[in-house]
Order: C-alpha cells, then sequence, then structure tokens
C-alpha cells in the first residue's frame, strides 16, 4: 500500500512562498469570500471528525462554539498541539513539515467562530518544533493574514495532562494542568474575575464560575480548541468541498489520518493512510511491519483505548470499526509489541504512567491508580500473592469512579483489556504462597511514556519518566502529596526534567 499525502507533506514546505506555490492560502480566501455559516455547514457536510482522540465532529463542535459567543468578549481559537500521548508523534511531524497549512486552518477558524486571538499550545519541550512554528507564524503575521488578529505559541509543561483541553486552557490561563468541569464551549481562555466576594473566580472548577449560555448571555466566552491535525484539514475542505473530503475513507470516518507506528516493528515512523486502512496494512506501510521472524502479539493505542490483539490487526482504522472492535482509533498512535513480550510488563508501564500522571482532583484516579501500579509492580516481581491479584480486579472497578476527566476511565479501560485478553500470562507471576514467586520470570516494567523524537526509523522514550514521582516532581522519594493538593490554584512555574 503507498501512503497519502493529504495532510503530511512527504517532505518539509520551508517558505510562506513555496506554501503560495503549493496551493495553500487558498482555503483563506474561499472562507472570507462565504460567511461562517457556509463554513460550518461544509465541514458538517464533510464528516470531519476531530483527530486529536475524541473524534468529536468538527463542524458541530464550531456550530456549538458560535451558538455560545459572548456579545461583550471574542472567542479564542487554541490549536492543540501539546502532543503527550505515549506513541504519538504525528502532530510535531505535521508541524515540522507544514505548519503554514495549521496556521491556515486556524485562522479559517477565527474567521468562522469570531475570534481575535488563537493561541498554538505547544510543549517548551518541543523547542525545534517551537522555533519552526514561530517562524511560520512571523511569516504569515508579515504576509498580512492575520491582520486584526493576535496570534501567538504558548509553551506549556511536561505534563499528560496539560494535553486535555480544559487542562490546557487552564495552564494558558497560568495555573496547573489540572482539568476543569466546564467544557471549553462554556468557559473559554479569557478570565472573567467575579464580582460576588463570596464567589471564586476560579476557572470552571466552581459552581459560581461565570460560564457561556445560548440567550445573549455576558458571562466568560468560549473557546474553540482544536488539534493540529484536525486544523491541517480545513484549509482543503473549505477551498476544495466537502465531497472532494469524502473521496477517500469510509461513509462514517472519511478522509486520512496520520499515524505513528512505534515499538518492535522494522522501521518506526509517522505516515498518512486512507481511513478504513486495516491496522495490519498501516503498520507494514508505515514501520515495515513486525521484526524479522516475530509475529505481532499486540498493540496498544496509545494509552487511551483497549489493547488490540494479533487477531484484530485486520480491523479497519475507522472509529466505527475501532470502536466495534473493543478498542478506539484513538490519536492513531499504535505501540506494536511482539511475540518476545510479556505483557505483564506492559500493564505494568501504562498503570505506573497514568497513576504518575494523575492530577489528583480525583481521589479514586490517584489514589487507586497508584495502588494498581504498586502491584502491577510487584506482579512483574513475581512476588504478588493470589489476594493481589484479586484486589487488582476490585480497583481496576474503582479507579474511574466520580473523574472528571478521561484519565482514570483510560486507566480502567486499558489495563483491564491487558487482563482481560492476557489473563494467564499475568496470572503466572502469582507466587504460591505469601513470599513465594511465581512460575513465570521476573520481568522490568515496560517504559510507556512520551515520545521524545523518531530519528532514523527509530523512537526515542522521555527516559525522564521513570524518575517522575506522583507529585510531578524528579525528587528522589516522593513527598507523599498530590499535585491538586501541592499547587492548588497556584500559578504555575514551568520546570523541565534535568
Amino acid at each position: 500500500m503507498t501512503l497519502v499525502h493529504r495532510v503530511l507533506f512527504p517532505e518539509p514546505i520551508t517558505s510562506l512562498d513555496e506554501y503560495l506555490a503549493r496551493g495553500g492560502g487558498v482555503g483563506l480566501e474561499a472562507a472570507r469570500d462565504h460567511d461562517p455559516e457556509y463554513i460550518v455547514a461544509e465541514l458538517e457536510a464533510s464528516g470531519l471528525r476531530g483527530r486529536g482522540g475524541a473524534g468529536f465532529p468538527t463542524g458541530i463542535k464550531w456550530r456549538t462554539v458560535r451558538e455560545f459567543g459572548s456579545p461583550d468578549l471574542a472567542t479564542t481559537v487554541i490549536v492543540n498541539g501539546a502532543e503527550g500521548e505515549p506513541g504519538t508523534f504525528k502532530d510535531r511531524t505535521i508541524l515540522a513539515r507544514d505548519p503554514y497549512v495549521v496556521i491556515e486552518g486556524a485562522l479559517i477558524a477565527a474567521w468562522t467562530v469570531g475570534a481575535n486571538d488563537i493561541i498554538f499550545g505547544l510543549k517548551k519541550a518541543f523547542g525545534p518544533v517551537v522555533a519552526r512554528m514561530q517562524s511560520a507564524v512571523d511569516e504569515v503575521v508579515a504576509a498580512g493574514w492575520a491582520d486584526g488578529m493576535a496570534l501567538r505559541i504558548f509553551e506549556g509543561p511536561h505534563e499528560y495532562l496539560y494535553g486535555e483541553e480544559t487542562a490546557l486552557l487552564e495552564t494558558i490561563e497560568g495555573r496547573y494542568p489540572f482539568p476543569r468541569v466546564s467544557p471549553p464551549y462554556r468557559r473559554g481562555e479569557v478570565e472573567v474575575v467575579e464580582t460576588d466576594a463570596d464567589a471564586t473566580s476560579r476557572s470552571g472548577l466552581s459552581a459560581h464560575v461565570e460560564m457561556a449560555d445560548v440567550a445573549g448571555q455576558t458571562g466568560a466566552p468560549p473557546a474553540l480548541v482544536d488539534n493540529v491535525e484536525t486544523m491541517a484539514n480545513i484549509p482543503r475542505i473549505i477551498s476544495r468541498g466537502a465531497a472532494w473530503f469524502r473521496t477517500e475513507g469510509t461513509e462514517r470516518s472519511p478522509g486520512t489520518i496520520v499515524c505513528t507506528v512505534t515499538g518492535q516493528v522494522q522501521s518506526e515512523g509517522v505516515g498518512e493512510v486512507i481511513m478504513g486502512t486495516p491496522l495490519r496494512v498501516a503498520i507494514d506501510a508505515i514501520a515495515g511491519g513486525p521484526r524479522p521472524g516475530h509475529q505481532i502479539k499486540a498493540v496498544l493505542v496509545g494509552v487511551s483505548g483497549a489493547v488490540m490483539t494479533g487477531d484484530q490487526l485486520d480491523t479497519p482504522l475507522t472509529y466505527e470499526d475501532m470502536a466495534a472492535a473493543g478498542s478506539g482509533l484513538g490519536s492513531a498512535g499504535y505501540i506494536v509489541f511482539d511475540d518476545s513480550v510479556d505483557m505483564t510488563s506492559v500493564a505494568a508501564g501504562v498503570s505506573r504512567f497514568l497513576a504518575v500522571e494523575s492530577c489528583g482532583q480525583c481521589t479514586p484516579c490517584k489514589l487507586d491508580g497508584m495502588s494498581l501500579s504498586d502491584l502491577f509492580e510487584k506482579l512483574c516481581r513475581s512476588e504478588a500473592a493470589a489476594a493481589d491479584f484479586e484486589r487488582i480486579r476490585r480497583l481496576i472497578d474503582t479507579v474511574g469512579d466520580r473523574a472528571r476527566c478521561s484519565l482514570a476511565t483510560q486507566h480502567q479501560v486499558v489495563v483491564g483489556s491487558i487482563l482481560d485478553r492476557f489473563g494467564p500470562e499475568l496470572a503466572a507471576h502469582v507466587g504460591a504462597g505469601v513470599g513465594g514467586l511465581g512460575a513465570a520470570a521476573p520481568v522490568e516494567p515496560w517504559l510507556i511514556a512520551e515520545l521524545s523524537a523518531i530519528e532514523d526509523g527509530e523512537s526515542v522514550w522521555d527516559e525522564h519518566h521513570r524518575r517522575k514521582q506522583p507529585d510531578w516532581s524528579y525528587d528522589a522519594e516522593w513527598s507523599g502529596k498530590v499535585p491538586a493538593e501541592m499547587f492548588g490554584d497556584h500559578r504555575h512555574q514551568l520546570t523541565l526534567p534535568e
């Protein structure tokens, strides 16, 4: 199968002039020749869904943000490039090869929802991509594309939750990346301070906070938050039409998708495939398939969906087919494990990552998550007793209780699916009695973390995460506190691991 290049150009576009020569800018011109209702209707007809993981219909999101717009304060457009999902590197690859198409998509969005400000949310750790993006923004501004609009790049922290859209808004406002109760279409980026002395100005976490309403409200304006890949699709949909977009993909999942394939494959990498391509074919086309002499045993869909087993590799990459297989499309980051891997180590790695990255606003998510992580590490050492194994099952049922964001549910779903589908393999590490070793040899927990780079077909993982503590520090010992109780409403001071 040949990879396609609707969104991901094979070679970098080095300047705005080159982008224009390749047909760039036509979408923005077309958008400004139509009213916002036309643009929203065209996006709805296209069937484009968010490529950040949730898969929400883009046209419906844009329409909702327009309906909740404030008569007093402008909406903000935020491009979410805070890519931290383990096994995902697509957004940074898109920005490195063609930042102009993402900026053009954001300008179309701003025109449509009535925004004056566009913020590109990246991570400070993405140094080369940040520099590339800043250079492109400067070119676009100098060319007059953004007259009347403010474009800026926000360099956020290293934490996984920074990529959650409400936590991203919190961080832009200067606080730690703790998810909000209120969604972006009800409470956006601009902070509105309450005048009631008994109320709080804490954005979206308080029942008293002012939120957008559809009926002539005067509260906080909404924000439109869309993923990098989603924005990259916008210009050509508007310039070429919804029918053109639907010439690839399936009826319910039209278009293409940019996938990252890492793990035990021949050459790790990023590539764009037509929606509906079987997972096995995508792995072969992007990464050359499994290592010689091995077969694929399992595929992690980042840490957002249930693990896929070797007999599910012919599942088409669509929202509906991946859901029917019991998983999800996620952000199309696939970590491949072959028949040499003990899945106990993978479960331990996933559990540790999610337990550490939990902010602690929801007690079961953090504390039950940490207990799960400890038990899986004990299982890896082949030191767990039967009672520990049963406790793992109970904690999987409770870790997602009363969660305000999806992290706890991810913990529940991903490690739960590994336990369900590879249960005997995990159970083999259970000792015959207290202090007894299981039949299976001890294994090291697999490092599940953010991708730092993919270079010459090999992935570079964030090794610093091995030292990260549950309080988000890199101290030698955990403080015993969780981030939410340590930092609360304090302003965020960006720190990176050394």
